[in-house]
């Protein structure tokens, strides 16, 4: 028998940041999280009562209704979910290419298989939540993945110490915090990372797509 999770919404849009910004994608958002981020703009989500039961057929039906071959599986926090490597396993089996958005708590591991990009945030003092982080996951991260860091002004020294401590090799993100920093300012800080000598050349700014196409506030975009 199948197990359930719980489903927030799903959705089909495009990504809004990420390798994959700006392309198609259907997202399944479980519903429930063991952090609570100071900027955390889907608190719609953050708990496990909001959302409803759904077995792992019920979302393939609904993600093939969609149609698209990206799927986001996003949260809350997708990984505190135990039927989470069921549902990431049988949408490897329709040949979806899956992409994990996971705050940077939960061990990535036994996620990291042939199909799947891991997105992982590495929150910082800003958040609140930069004790919760695994040390050992940035450097789990592979060529493919993504290490985000949501950050303002006041986390530029954390954000470098973790790149000067950390050997990687995904890709890194610097993402602002919505309407605290400007994304110059990333910019400016991107610039002072190459001149202090530390590679940049995987280090991207961006900005959230969605919250600039549509109002911040919206859903199901």
């Amino acid at each position: 028998m199948s197990v359930s999770l719980t489903v927030n919404e799903i959705f089909g849009s495009i990504d809004g940041e990420g390798l994959t910004a700006g392309g198609l994608a259907c997202f399944i958002r479980l519903a429930g999280c063991n952090l609570r981020c100071s900027y955390c703009d889907t608190g719609y989500a953050l708990e496990a009562g909001d959302g409803r039961e759904m077995t792992v057929p019920e979302i393939l039906a609904k993600v093939r209704r969609i149609g698209y071959r990206h799927v986001t599986l996003t949260g809350g926090e997708p990984l505190i979910h135990p039927g989470a490597e069921e549902l990431i396993d049988a949408l490897l089996e329709e040949g979806r290419l899956v992409n994990i958005e996971t705050n940077g708590s939960v061990p990535v591991r036994p996620y990291q298989k042939p199909g799947v990009m891991i997105t992982m945030d590495w929150k910082c003092p800003g958040s609140g939540m930069e004790e919760a982080m695994l040390p050992e996951n940035p450097e789990l991260l592979r060529e493919g993945d993504v290490l985000k860091f949501v950050c303002e002004a006041s986390d530029f020294d954390a954000v470098r110490r973790v790149l000067e401590e950390h050997a990687l090799r995904c890709w890194v993100y610097l993402s602002p915090v919505f309407g605290k920093v400007r994304p110059e300012q990333l910019v400016d800080f991107l610039k002072s990372l190459a001149d202090s000598g530390l590679d940049t050349e995987k280090i991207r700014v961006q900005v959230q797509l969605h919250k600039v196409i549509w109002d911040p506030e919206e859903r199901g975009v």
